[in-house]
């Protein structure tokens, strides 16, 4: 059973070796409505905390040449903060790690200045001029400016199991880890971002919380999901439904295996359960990747003993934006990193008969998160 919430897993992971060598983010994306024209766009918020053991009193910025040169790995809490669209951008705001108020246990919150992140809240603001974010290239941002105060519901999980478990015990062992505590997330509060206001409501902010830690990313990166959902059956709005699909190449004790994905879709209340790491499923998956000259393309079949999912999803280009992140050792390998909210496609969902395939839903998916980069090693 996938769906079985466990904030423990959503606690402040960088204890043990991790504490020098790793990364701890908490990633909200929904969809808020300007408020006097009731335009629909799609928001992100993340905290990211980097190498908490190596804080001094400024942020520590691995992109700096400097640093570089002194072996300074980066240490900071980085406030990612921006929307998706054709004025799609990301923000940041650093904080040293010594003025960071962190909550380290479950139900986790961090703390700095204005900003504030826990299970149920969101608050804090970011403003940044376009022309200091030219000068800075080190703060991987653009410019603009945007501050929120959001509650969140978070209502069905992605509890991925394996790996993930006692997370001390097994610093050295994944490279990256994942728990989506609210894959299905109701959002409710107000944005203002460069001059508008916009509005958020439950029951129409599509809403996902996730978190990943570790000491490295994964590469290929792959991530798409959404509850935006309608069935091409019946016509009807899917109420009660989430798919969520993630991984790419993960490495156990540095050795990589082979490209493959954790996935699930929550079907009206009906688990179907994709994930690689539960070898009694026997999980078989294949994707690829496709860019053209304006879309970028998905497409994943996953397989497990008694059911098949089939994911095709598209994004148009001018709605995303390259996510800028720096690896805990200060590399920044991933420099194409596609990142989007306003993915569209279709879900097959099949379950086996004997030999044969029977059509369970083929869903109409929109307001779809998705990632992919990949680099060479």
């Amino acid at each position: 059973m996938f769906n079985h919430h466990d904030i423990s897993r959503n606690a402040f992971m960088l204890k043990g070796p991790l504490a020098k060598c790793g990364y701890d983010w908490w990633w909200h994306s929904f969809t808020a409505y300007e408020e006097s024209t009731g335009e629909e766009k799609p928001f992100f918020i993340e905290f990211f905390i980097c190498n908490p053991d190596l804080a001094e009193d400024k942020p520590v910025l691995g992109q700096i040449e400097e640093n570089k040169r002194n072996g300074k790995h980066p240490s900071y809490l980085m406030v990612k903060a921006g929307a998706w669209g054709e004025d799609h951008c990301q923000l940041h705001r650093f904080f040293s790690l010594k003025n960071v108020k962190i909550h380290a246990d479950a139900p986790y919150s961090v703390s700095a200045e204005d900003c504030f992140a826990s299970e149920t809240k969101l608050k804090g603001s970011i403003s940044i001029k376009k022309e200091d974010a030219e000068l800075h290239p080190e703060w991987m941002c653009d410019g603009g400016s945007i501050s929120w105060d959001l509650t969140i519901d978070k209502q069905i999980a992605f509890n991925v199991g394996y790996g993930a478990s006692k997370p001390l015990r097994d610093a050295d062992a994944f490279a990256m880890y994942w728990h989506a505590e609210g894959m299905k997330s109701a959002f409710s509060g107000e944005i203002l971002f460069n001059g508008k206001k916009y509005v958020v409501t439950p029951e129409k902010s599509y809403g996902y919380s996730d978190k990943n830690w570790g000491r490295d990313f994964t590469s290929p990166w792959v991530w798409l999901s959404s509850n935006s959902l309608v069935s091409e059956k019946t016509g009807k709005k899917l109420e009660n439904s989430v798919f969520d699909i993630g991984g790419g190449r993960p490495k156990v004790f540095f050795v990589p295996l082979d490209r493959r994905l954790l996935g699930v879709f929550y079907y009206e209340g009906k688990e179907y359960d994709f994930n690689f790491s539960h070898f009694w499923l026997n999980v078989k998956t294949e994707f690829s990747f496709e860019e053209t000259k304006d879309t970028v393309k998905w497409n994943v079949r996953q397989e497990n003993k008694t059911s098949v999912m089939i994911t095709e999803i598209s994004c148009y280009k001018k709605d995303m934006l390259l996510v800028n992140y720096e690896a805990p050792d200060g590399s920044k390998k991933h420099n194409k990193l596609w990142n989007g909210g306003n993915g569209f496609g279709t879900i097959r969902l099949y379950e086996k008969s004997n030999d044969e395939l029977v059509l369970i839903d083929e869903i109409k998916a929109t307001r779809v998160g998705c990632e992919y980069g990949e680099y060479d090693e």
